[in-house]
């Protein structure tokens, strides 16, 4: 092809990192045909190329004009069509890289990048590359995106609701998971946080979904409490306690677990090093029960307090049910029963004994084979839980926490990812652990827990996440239709960007202060991206790039689409009954009319 059939224009004015360029008079329709096909010429986010002998440089346009841009920015007035183009990398033969080597000059042709030269910048392959998607203007060019640098610099899915966020996560990570054949990689491992439950039925196929209310083909989803942060429970169990009643239980805490050790032939572990923070099992009722023993015990004899007096021979109370022992109240004076209670926990303790009656709770305080029976023996470990979690045949592991208690959200959340961050931490020098087979986090709606002004553990864990991960074999995929809520430091973490359309101008300016100067002016764009369409910009992409992503199968999309309104108004109305409706609420389940 004749290459002066490309050519489109000529640079007028170079700085630092961009250069702007007059369009000839010959394409000041905006439209070229070549060999058949019509191209747009000047469209925003689109690639030009600018020979350089033996090197072509490539770059984009960020901005257009039909009189001239303005006096600062190139150095003159003009009332030509100009183009402003950020340059973003060069071509040696068939090789593309980042970066340029040499400036353009005044006067340098600028030429339409056909197909063929889209390929020379896309057309890279390799194991640590795969594709997402098509590049926007050419459904013929692939989006690949590199695998290493997305997992260890972690990322972030960002776009409004019905602009094709949820779709388009389940799409990418069956891009990650599995080959060009559709056969998944068994080695992967990803652990998706899902806060609506509507990831299940889109990756059924590919990975093991846990649940607090699991339906037939779903794992129950247990997080032992003797695991979490004993601070946090205590938080969460009791509410306001001061210094000293909180490290009087944290002792109790510590003295159960040394009790762990023997009773569950737990072997090399020092007893005297184990602190009220070490992962080991402990009763959770029995120290209720004797908190409550302690706190309103009367005693017959003054100086023997084994000697309780209790109101009568059925009234010493049961730790297993929870039923609190019932003294005779206190005589006066001299008169026994006398009193050694303290009464300074009445109120903390019955709100620790509703927490653990109460059923939403179950999963975390009665956490099924791991949960301690009343000899303080557990049937599985830890290392059973991270089996279920992370070691299972499937590369992908759904956490259905659409049942979970809204209140506490955050701590049981933060307890997943503590649990998670520390097993990588401590085994990064193991086969088994992350470092030597990376795990991708995914959390869902990332705003509600990540956002200034909260300080919960989840956020902390986040954080920490974040900010270590990458040395450990951890990386962090956050997802939100709000960016603009999410702590700053933690979306600053994030080394790529997927960000679908956005219209709010607090969200879009947030993303945009995330991105490169020169590049920001791309994300203008945002407002007017199609369904399904994301601008990627950051270290696992090659260049920044307009994408579509891949459809997933016909079985494979989320639980999240529309009604049909006007459809489902226009039909007859029917007798309908709330009966199962009602009984779903109560058990924090959504029952099917079959069910």
């Amino acid at each position: 092809m004749n290459s002066n059939a490309t050519l489109i224009g000529s640079i007028i004015s170079v700085s630092s990192t961009s250069a702007v360029a007059e369009l000839s008079p010959d394409v000041s329709s905006g439209l070229l045909i070549l060999s058949g096909r019509s191209y747009r010429v000047g469209q925003v986010g689109s690639f030009v190329r600018i020979p350089q002998g033996y090197n072509d440089l490539f770059g984009v346009i960020s901005e257009s004009s039909e009189t001239s841009l303005e006096k600062e920015q190139i150095g003159f007035a003009s009332n030509k069509r100009l183009i402003k183009i950020e340059l973003i990398g060069e071509s040696i033969g068939y090789c593309f890289d980042r970066g340029i080597s040499q400036y353009p000059a005044v006067n340098d042709e600028v030429h339409l990048v056909l197909e063929k030269d889209l390929k020379i910048v896309y057309g890279e392959q390799g194991e640590h590359l795969f594709s997402i998607g098509t590049l926007s203007s050419s459904d013929s060019i692939d989006i690949n995106i590199d695998l290493d640098k997305l997992i260890t610099r972690h990322s972030a899915i960002l776009g409004s609701t019905g602009s094709g966020k949820s779709t388009s996560v389940a799409s990418l990570l069956r891009s990650i998971v599995t080959d060009q054949d559709g056969k998944p990689n068994k080695s992967s491992r990803i652990i998706l946080v899902d806060i609506h439950g509507e990831y299940s039925k889109a990756l059924k196929d590919i990975a093991t979904v846990f649940s607090i209310t699991p339906a037939e083909d779903e794992e129950l989803l247990s997080i032992p409490y003797w695991a979490v942060s004993p601070d946090k429970l205590l938080d969460f169990l009791c509410g306001t306690l001061n210094e000293v009643n909180k490290n009087a239980i944290l002792e109790k805490i510590k003295e159960e677990k040394k009790m762990a050790i023997t009773i569950n032939h737990i072997e090399n572990i020092d007893p005297e090093k184990i602190n009220s923070f070490t992962p080991l099992p402990f009763r959770l009722k029995k120290i209720w029960f004797d908190l409550v023993y302690k706190d309103t015990i009367t005693v017959e004899t003054k100086a023997d307090i084994s000697t309780p007096s209790y109101r009568d021979e059925h009234s010493k109370g049961d730790p297993i049910q929870l039923i609190a022992p019932i003294f005779k109240p206190p005589g006066t004076g001299s008169t026994p029963p006398f009193s050694f209670g303290t009464h300074a926990l009445t109120r903390q303790l019955e709100l620790m004994r509703t927490r653990l009656l109460n059923n939403h709770y179950s999963f975390f305080l009665e956490p099924g084979d791991w949960n301690p029976d009343a000899n303080g023996i557990i049937k599985k470990d830890l290392d059973h839980l991270l089996q279920q979690w992370i070691g299972h045949d499937k590369p992908i592991s759904i956490l259905d926490l659409s049942g979970m208690p809204s209140s506490q959200f955050d701590m049981l959340l933060g307890a997943i990812l503590d649990i998670l961050f520390e097993s990588a931490l401590w085994g990064r020098n193991l086969k088994a652990g992350m470092k030597n087979r990376p795990l991708l986090l995914v959390l869902e709606e990332a705003h509600r827990y990540l956002s200034g002004n909260n300080n919960g553990l989840a956020k902390d864990m986040v954080q920490r996440i974040a900010k270590e991960g990458r040395k450990f074999g951890m990386g962090l995929m956050l997802v939100s239709q709000r960016p603009s809520e999410i702590d700053e430091t933690i979306l600053s973490q994030c080394g790529t960007l997927f960000a679908l359309r956005i219209t709010n101008s607090s969200d879009k300016s947030r993303v945009k202060s995330a991105m490169s100067d020169g590049l920001s002016t791309i994300i203008d764009s945002l407002p007017v991206l199609r369904t399904g369409e994301a601008i990627i910009v950051g270290e696992a992409a090659k260049l920044p790039s307009r994408c579509r992503f891949k459809l997933p199968p016909a079985n494979g999309y989320p639980d999240s689409k529309d009604p049909l309104v006007s459809k489902q108004w226009g039909k007859k109305v029917q007798e309908e009954s709330y009966v199962k409706l009602i009984q779903s609420w109560r058990i924090n389940k959504p029952l099917k009319e079959e069910e």
